[in-house]
């Protein structure tokens, strides 16, 4: 099969040929129609994201396509569905194997490209606002980033929850598609302190779940703003990951919960069971048209360093999503 590998010398993607995925006993083997970008492809690009052991060095941690076969102890599936995966890597890739219990079915009428763009955006939200946020119906979320596929992600789950979602971005217009999506309130932190704007909104009581892929550049305001009680997710650094000094006097006083989050290491059962949480709070809203995935650009995947550098760039307005044209495939 053709895949898009990285050239050593100048970390840049490429179309290449690699071996055909071998499928286990409980795995589907899928013909990927459209795959999307994640933050941790630019990483695995510069090689300082591996995959987890025994996973696919390919990048690529969702995709969307067609079941082609499928293992011996495979029941959920058949060849000819349509289904979009979490992954831990091979996402682009013209085929990927991928356990049958990380496949979704695509809700009647979403295409590819769409569904491409759930996975692992919708189920890392999912994860740390509920399964590790608890976040409830009344909550104040903290959303940084909130524009990027994460983000419009995490304020559509907050809003189906009942929470109260407030949005922080980097430019109006970033900020103009949290509102449309039905953010309470926006931030523009290029022009505003966001923790005291945190403490006026909230009349005091702060976040009571801060959703936080921004790092040790917002440690202190972050903390600032965490409620008594509250639970702070970290997910990413895109702000450094290493914070100089650490005031466990404030962190207690407020016993408030930091918690460090990754999706990609965790173990396949977990991960399991995180979908089947995620697709009974989840599925009905997507297939009525109350959650979907926000889609900025699509690309071809020979333009996939062109993708790569507008995520790069920060423009990204919610998904960036790749297509694998048949045209393309031998």
């Amino acid at each position: 099969m053709k895949a898009l590998l990285v050239k050593d010398t100048t970390k840049t993607l490429y179309i290449g040929e690699c071996k055909d995925p071998v499928i286990g006993e409980e795995e589907v083997l899928v013909s990927v129609k459209a795959t999307a970008l994640n933050r941790a492809d630019l990483l695995q690009k510069m090689g300082k994201y591996p995959p987890p052991p025994g996973e696919s060095s390919i990048i690529g941690l969702e995709m969307a396509g067609v079941v082609e076969r499928t293992g011996e102890k495979v029941t959920r599936w058949k060849p000819g569905d349509r289904v979009c995966a979490l992954l831990a890597g091979g996402g682009y890739a013209e085929k990927v194997a991928v356990h049958e219990g990380l496949c979704l079915p695509l809700p009647e009428g979403m295409d590819f490209e769409e569904a491409a763009g759930i996975p692992e955006a919708f189920l890392t939200a999912y994860l740390n606002l509920f399964e590790l946020g608890r976040l409830k119906s009344g909550d104040f979320c903290l959303i940084h980033a909130a524009a990027s596929g994460v983000g419009t992600s995490a304020i559509q789950l907050a809003l189906a929850a009942g929470a109260i979602p407030i949005a922080t971005a980097g430019s109006n217009e970033k900020l103009e598609l949290c509102r449309k999506l039905g953010a309470h309130y926006l931030i523009n932190y290029r022009e505003e302190d966001f923790a005291e704007r945190v403490r006026d909104l909230t009349q005091g009581h702060g976040a009571d779940v801060i959703l936080d892929p921004v790092g040790a550049s917002y440690f202190e305001k972050n903390l600032e703003s965490v409620a008594v009680d509250g639970r702070w997710i970290v997910i990413g650094g895109m702000g450094g990951y290493e914070v100089e000094k650490v005031p466990l006097r404030s962190l207690m006083r407020k016993r408030a919960s930091l918690i460090g989050s990754t999706l990609r290491s965790r173990r396949t059962e977990d991960k399991i069971s995180l979908i089947e949480h995620f697709q009974d709070f989840s599925w009905k809203r997507f297939i009525d048209g109350d959650l979907s995935p926000v889609i900025d650009r699509v690309y071809s995947w020979k333009e996939a360093n062109e993708a790569h550098s507008y995520m790069e760039q920060n423009k990204n307005l919610g998904k960036i999503v790749m297509t694998i044209n048949e045209e393309e495939k031998s």
